[in-house]
């Protein structure tokens, strides 16, 4: 851990947002059954159905793992500064979180869209300070 201990707070969110990740995809096959779920084995687009909502934020969750993870760990490796980097990977994981329960618990897509703009503003941050880093 030599040289990352400024980084706590990322390595914490790094970490908690595997677990997210694992409870979300747990939820996701909560109430899934032959008649609400396709041939594919998902369930049918249907965004009033919540076993629908559950699979796509679960899904959601995924397609923004990667980049988080990438970024997050550019920062760290490039030296950017703890600071920013500890709090966009802290605010990110909140971001998520929320963006999970707005998913699943409303079909409010305006405010999911405005929770889940915030996390990729802080993906687009760290991405920005890594750069700038090694410049």
């Amino acid at each position: 851990m030599a040289g990352f201990e400024a980084y706590g707070h990322a390595i914490m969110s790094l970490a908690l947002w595997s677990v997210v990740s694992i409870v979300l995809g747990m939820i996701a096959t909560r109430g899934k059954t032959a008649e609400n779920t396709c041939a594919c084995g998902h369930p049918k687009r249907d965004y009033s159905n919540v076993v629908y909502r559950r699979g796509r934020a679960f899904a959601n969750a995924m397609e923004m793992s990667g980049p988080f993870i990438g970024a997050t760990v550019a920062a760290m490796l490039a030296g950017a500064a703890p600071f920013w980097v500890n709090l966009l990977a802290s605010v990110f994981l909140v971001s998520r979180v929320a963006v999970a329960a707005v998913h699943i618990g409303t079909e409010n897509q305006p405010l999911r869209s405005a929770v889940w703009m915030v996390g990729l503003i802080c993906v687009l941050g760290l991405v920005g300070m890594a750069v700038w880093a090694v410049l």
